[in-house]
């Protein structure tokens, strides 16, 4: 049988294809054009103010093998290059298998107290999605659109594409197809469908870099493959590998990014994989996946190759979910103060949920998604100082007594257009019996730790380099012994971390006139606030009142000397006695 490979695209892409023995220089790249789309660390937000918190899943991987890449050519990473979810989401966790794909995921949550801030606690989210049987994985149809520009001849871009995609031509099944267009200053089909892992090894051996680099024109040509060949109900999905350093023609990214909103309308996802140093543009390969429905991974290496496109290439082809939401409703009687660590261009507006109409993440077969919030207890300290005037102290009124938060999730079937909901409540028992992180999850915080310290987080308080290898341990597992190292070389490469004076923990008497009786009462911190616990404090005291202060609650700044104040928990714990 001849080979499919089409001879025409010598022409159409302006670029080589020659023998697979033909020699190849790759000179060494010394720019440094790299274009990244960081955002500002995400901001603490009050209960009272903005008690729900919004978000589209994300299942990309590229941040953490692109950082891995600095790390290991001894530099740091810029702290835009970093997005603490997808390091979290690189490694997997202990969380519970779905039963069936009937109910896609399972949801778990678990919480530790902070490493960083005594009065905080961690509150963990894990998502684990069905792994699809292979028997049962549909038909797919995917274009490999190969980046043959000039830019891609350099040893860690187009000899790795080739070896890449050629670990994914060995993972294909009789019922799948794959074709493969290439672009320089033009675009064309060098292979025609075929499920023969030989032809498609065959065609990327021959490709030779050479010319300019026409993406939207080669992104056009990928996704007209794509429709040509359609397979209803099945997958298709156009596969790029590319430094993302277009040229000519459609270039920008509002113009790449409207050709990938028109074509995933039609049922054809992206995946992107970047390629590359000195002209990497992550900025438009994360972004241009997130539009097409689609993941974005950077492969830095064979190994990285051979986890995307291998070990963990049902993730990457097949979606079991799509448009993604989670979003949390804390209860003012036991949160104060929260912020989400990581997530920052995936927040959604709170009525977003809801709209079937706005898009959000996918995930895959077997894909989890991890997120972590910190959160300060309602009647402890936190972040945000005390507002001054009465008037602009904002209260919410308590929930139940039992609940934490209200979690939700909504997403729809792959081939679905109405989403489904799963909503439970996170029980408040968690942040009474949080302890220091252990395990499974004291890796989970080491991983959150290690990527908002990359960028710079100034609520980190003291953690060092070594307090996170503490927190990550000695694990086993190759990726994260990895990790390990990866921590271990930042803190070589970075200067001493300064001190930042430990946060004063309040005392739970306030000295000075202590005329209120508060000395007398101090054993009464920590019990409940039931009437007879407050009776007998009112008699013990001596005090002329007793004000008990609940969370949120608004209270006069006139100074009595002889009033005692009871400062309460969210459930109901005396925390403190103070007198004014």
């Amino acid at each position: 049988m001849a080979s499919p490979i089409a001879e025409s695209a010598v022409v159409a892409t302006g670029s080589r294809i020659a023998p697979p023995g033909y020699p190849r220089p790759y000179p060494p790249m010394h720019t440094d054009r790299e274009r990244y789309n960081g955002k500002e660390v995400s901001t603490v937000k009050a209960v009272a103010d903005e008690p729900v918190s919004t978000f589209s899943v994300d299942v990309d991987t590229g941040s953490y093998a692109n950082v891995r890449r600095f790390l290991n050519q001894d530099r740091m990473p810029p702290a835009s290059a970093v997005r603490t979810e997808e390091m979290l989401n690189y490694f997997r966790y202990d969380y519970a298998t779905p039963k069936d794909r009937s109910v896609p995921f399972t949801l778990a949550t678990d919480m530790a107290t902070s490493p960083w801030n005594a009065e905080a606690k961690l509150l963990r989210i894990g998502i684990n999605g069905y792994d699809i049987p292979k028997a049962e994985r549909p038909r797919t149809n995917l274009v490999f659109l190969v980046d043959v520009s000039g830019s891609m001849n350099s040893a860690d871009k187009l000899p790795l594409v080739r070896d890449a995609l050629s670990q994914l031509a060995d993972q294909l099944t009789a019922k799948d197809k794959v074709s493969i267009v290439v672009y320089a200053g033009a675009a064309g089909i060098v292979l025609e469908p075929t499920n023969n892992p030989n032809y498609i090894k065959q065609a990327l051996s021959c490709l030779e870099a050479g010319g300019s680099t026409a993406g939207g024109q080669g992104m056009e040509l990928a996704y007209a493959t794509a429709r040509k060949h359609f397979v209803k109900g099945g997958v298709n999905r156009v596969i790029m590998a590319t430094d993302g350093d277009f040229n000519v023609g459609i270039s920008s990214n509002d113009g790449i990014e409207a050709i990938v909103k028109q074509n995933r309308e039609t049922g054809i996802t992206l995946t992107t994989l970047g390629f590359g140093q000195g002209n990497y543009n992550e900025a438009m390969m994360e972004r241009v996946a997130d539009i097409g429905n689609g993941n974005y991974a950077y492969i830095d290496g064979l190994s990285e190759a051979r986890k995307v496109l291998s070990d963990e290439m049902a993730g990457t082809i097949f979606t079991i979910a799509k448009d993604v939401k989670i979003q949390i409703e804390f209860n003012p009687a036991a949160v104060k103060e929260y912020r989400l660590i990581g997530y920052e261009n995936r927040i959604l507006n709170e009525q977003d949920f809801d709209n079937d109409a706005v898009d959000a993440g996918d995930i895959g077969s077997g894909h989890q998604v991890t997120a972590l919030y910190e959160i300060i207890p309602a009647g402890t300290r936190g972040w945000l100082p005390d507002r001054r005037y009465e008037a602009n102290r904002t209260s919410a009124k308590a929930g139940p007594a039992n609940e934490l938060a209200w979690l939700k999730l909504r997403y729809k079937l792959p081939d679905g257009d109405t989403s489904r909901l799963i909503e439970r409540a996170v029980p408040v028992s968690l942040m009474r019996n949080a302890r220091a992180p252990q395990g499974d999850m004291a890796f989970a915080v080491a991983v959150a730790s290690f990527g908002q310290k990359l960028r710079g987080d100034t609520t980190l308080g003291n953690t060092s380099w070594r307090s996170i290898l503490q927190l990550a341990g000695q694990p086993w597992q190759p990726v994260r012994k990895e990790f390990v190292e990866l921590v271990g070389k930042a803190g070589r490469l970075s200067p001493p971390t300064p001190t930042v004076p430990a946060k004063p923990q309040p005392d739970p008497i306030v000295s000075g006139p202590n005329s209120c009786g508060a000395a007398k009462v101090a054993s009464y911190v920590g019990k409940s606030a039931n009437p007879a616990t407050r009776a007998e404090i009112a008699r013990i005291s001596g005090a002329d009142r007793v004000r008990w202060i609940e969370p949120g609650m608004a209270v006069t700044m006139d100074y009595r000397s002889n009033r005692l104040n009871a400062e309460l928990s969210g459930q109901g714990r005396i925390i403190r006695f103070t007198c004014g």
